[in-house]
């Protein structure tokens, strides 16, 4: 039976110093290291004293010793046997280097040859989500780059966030906050030691797999030899085997290939491998610190070779020392056309031309307007596969995005761990689903409602723990309050990604589509709920601020029914004009000028259309246009807009009057048809001085006869069109209509979302869209 202690040599214990001196650590740390309570043993290793063999093998570990070589005189039935035995042996004769002269190159290539096979089967192929065969990585992969400066790591203040269009802070983590990219590959040659912190599905796992293959190719670092190790399986291995070793988990992995595992050992020492360890935040926390600590170890042993890690951007907390920290960037406008036309060439079973087609129509659609919630999370790989899956079935993006959101939960929630045979740790403490989205909707709809994009952490865990009180049976005592709520943090982070640290201490929702996805969700299920206090209600007091908008139409498509969340809607807005007499005046005005019009599209069109005018004429034309082909609307738009061209500054230039002419000669060639204004406007263009003649005769006529000139065009389109433009707002009062107009889109768009509305209170709302309030009273009196 093997003896329990073990005594370090006088030669050993000189080698220990050495060792623990260079290190420049403190008996207290070594032993924090060991996981001893005191330092006790530690005086004892280095003083020749009998320690545990247990505690003497963890302490030469960690010091980088070999335990054989301290102790004084170790059991015999400690000692390795077969080849290793006899190396060390041979090691220590110093006779191993003279014995058997080896050729390093050549070993290379011989052991590069007979695991090609292993690492093409292993890092060759992808199987992505809802795709049922495997797509090889060369079909799909696009190069990444880096951020070699990670944004949580900076210290700011939440002000220093707050002016960042949060429309745009998502692309790059923290938006106008400038963060430097590189090439991946450069990162790759730039550092030895690297870890790759990146989001969810931000493609780390492929690009660790794309660099196995090209060296496995012989197209990068072609004097090493690929190790691709997913660690949560090298931990569960590891502990089944009641040990962690990297060496003997890689000689193991090359074992049915390369017998002489001394071999491997001899390369590592030379430097000649390329270790690319996955998946550090995928190990289970009771294996983290002893993976962590065996790769600190190996990583250290072996210097000489290069080292990539993976991990989340959530975990990076996990400290690994020696290796350098960068952040996979989002993708670019140009790395999303790349991947959508290697998508759709390669998953739908088509030709190159084919799948480049389909993959511009694909980025054409995700261009327009009303699609930038979709480019704003298509900057991942797996939400860019999601897109291309979901508009390659429907040939559009769908109208409803809560449901493009809902699958997007369903991956991280469910799916995407699932998928890939990932355990996380239950640090929601038997949380189920649905409690999970009722606190992650809570904790959106409490943020958003206070117009908070970013928060404090403190804050954040305070409403995590306010949400944990109202649990049943929940009786937490202030301390274990805190620490659950700063575990449920770290679950969401860590395991989701719905929440991340955007700056140090200061957390956002990872994409505002997910917090205005969660806030509508709240608001449709206390509706669904019968709440006391309306949460509809409460929405609609939002209607006029732009933040909102999108949380109206996540809602109006999710509720089951939408009536009562457009009428209330079309309430709140007529409200906003109802009390100012003005602009009460100024919509009687607008209806009354819409009644004129001979072939009307819809009356709502037309009031808009005057609306429209007034509130911004350089747009009108355009609106006109887009929106009917009515003469009588077209022929407003342009002579608003020749009011615009003939009303100059008081030196124009040449180019300036040729336009004001030839505007007026189009007018009169084409939509005039009333006989008096048509010899007005004819009288006001021979009025103007023809191009011919000199410049000062041009010049002197600007200045003396335009103003007067400009008077008559003015009151010419005044008398015979009614379009007056003497409306004289306040600031105020602008400010109130542009809302009042924009209120009344938002309430069309929603209407046109192919929201549940019955046809009776959809009809009822386009025809009284922007009448004012007298002509809404009629109505109701009348019963219509």
């Amino acid at each position: 039976m093997a003896k329990r202690s073990i005594q370090s040599s006088p030669a050993g214990i000189q080698r220990a110093k050495r060792s623990f001196a260079m290190k420049g650590w403190t008996q207290e740390y070594l032993a924090a290291e060991v996981n001893l309570k005191t330092r006790q043993p530690i005086w004892r290793f280095l003083t020749g004293r009998p320690v545990d063999r247990q505690v003497f093998e963890e302490i030469c570990a960690v010091l980088d010793l070999d335990w054989r070589e301290i102790a004084a005189a170790p059991p015999a039935e400690l000692i390795d046997t077969g080849v290793l035995r006899d190396r060390e042996i041979l090691l220590s004769k110093n006779v191993l280097k003279e014995a058997i002269p080896i050729d390093i190159d050549e070993l290379v290539k011989q052991i590069r040859a007979q695991h090609r096979e292993a690492i093409e089967n292993q890092c060759g192929i992808l199987q992505l989500l809802d795709i049922s065969h495997p797509v090889s990585i060369d079909d799909i992969y696009v190069d990444v780059n880096i951020l070699e400066e990670i944004a949580s790591h900076k210290w700011l203040e939440i002000t220093d966030l707050q002016e960042i269009n949060p429309v745009e802070f998502d692309r790059v983590g923290l938006g106008a906050i400038d963060l430097t990219q590189i090439p991946g590959m450069e990162a790759v040659a730039t550092y030895s030691k690297l870890r790759l912190l990146g989001k969810v599905g931000a493609g780390k796992t492929t690009f660790l797999q794309h660099l196995a293959i090209l060296c496995n190719r012989g197209e990068f670092a072609t004097h090493q030899v690929p190790v691709f190790i997913t660690l949560r399986s090298f931990a569960e291995e590891s502990r089944n085997n009641h040990g962690f070793s990297l060496l003997q988990y890689i000689q193991q992995a090359f074992s049915s290939e390369i017998p002489d595992l001394a071999a491997i050992e001899t390369l590592l020492q030379a430097g000649r491998f390329l270790l690319l360890l996955d998946g550090l935040d995928e190990v289970l926390n009771q294996d983290s610190m002893a993976v962590l600590k065996e790769i600190r170890k190996f990583s250290e042993k072996y210097h000489k070779n290069q080292f990539l890690v993976t991990c989340r951007t959530a975990a990076q907390k996990l400290q690994l020392h020696g290796f350098t920290d960068v952040e996979i960037a989002p993708f670019t406008q140009e790395q999303i056309t790349i991947f959508a036309r290697k998508w759709f060439t390669a998953l739908t079973k088509t030709n190159a031309r084919s799948g480049r087609n389909t993959s511009i129509q694909f980025i054409r659609k995700l261009e327009l307007p009303e699609n930038w919630q979709f480019r704003q999370l298509v900057v991942t790989p797996l939400f860019l596969h999601m897109a291309c899956w979901v508009f390659h079935s429907q040939e559009k993006f769908p109208t409803k995005r809560s449901e493009f959101y809902k699958q997007g939960l369903d991956l991280l929630l469910c799916k995407w761990d699932e998928a890939r045979g990932v355990e996380r740790d239950d640090l929601y403490r038997g949380f189920l689903l649905p409690q999970k989205l009722r606190l992650l909707s809570q904790l959106a709809a409490i943020t958003f409602e206070q117009g908070q994009y970013f928060f404090k952490q403190d804050d954040i865990e305070r409403y995590i723990g306010d949400y944990l009180q109202q649990l049943p049976g929940a009786k937490l005592g202030a301390e274990e309050l805190q620490l659950k709520s700063e575990a449920v943090l770290k679950a969401i982070e860590a395991q989701h990604g719905f929440l991340i640290e955007r700056a140090h201490g200061i957390f956002s929702f990872s994409y505002l589509a997910f917090q205005e996805y969660f806030t509508a969700r709240k608001i449709v299920a206390s509706h669904n709920l019968h709440s006391l206090e309306s949460s509809l209600g409460r929405l609609v007091t939002h209607i006029t601020d732009p933040h909102w908008r999108e949380v109206f139409l996540l809602t109006v498509a999710m509720l089951r029914s939408a009536d009562s969340l457009v009428q209330l809607m079309k309430q709140e807005i007529d409200v906003l004009v109802a009390a100012d007499p003005y602009l009460q005046e100024f919509l009687v005005w607008a209806s009354e000028k819409s009644r004129t019009i001979p072939s009307q599209p819809s009356a709502a069109t037309s009031r808009a259309f005057y609306l429209a005018l007034v509130q911004d004429p350089r747009q009108s034309s355009d609106f006109a246009l887009a929106s009917t082909l009515d003469q009588g609307i077209i022929l407003d738009a342009v002579l608003d807009n020749l009011q615009l061209k003939c009303s100059l500054p008081c030196s124009p230039d040449s180019l300036q009057i040729t336009t004001c002419r030839e505007s007026l000669s189009k007018i009169l060639g084409t939509v005039v048809d009333d006989d008096g204004f048509y010899k007005s406007l004819q009288q006001l263009h021979d009025e103007l001085p023809a191009l011919h003649q000199s410049w000062a005769k041009v010049s002197i006529w600007w200045q003396t006869k335009h103003p007067k000139w400009f008077e008559r065009l003015q009151e010419a389109i005044a008398h015979y069109r009614d379009l007056n433009y003497c409306w004289q707002f306040s600031p105020e009062q602008q400010q109130l209509l542009q809302g009042y107009y924009d209120a009344n889109q938002l309430l069309l768009d929603c209407l046109n979302s192919n929201c549940e509305v019955t046809a009776a209170i959809r009809q009822e709302i386009e025809a009284t869209l922007l009448l004012p309030q007298r002509e809404l009273e009629d109505r109701e009196w009348q019963g219509e």
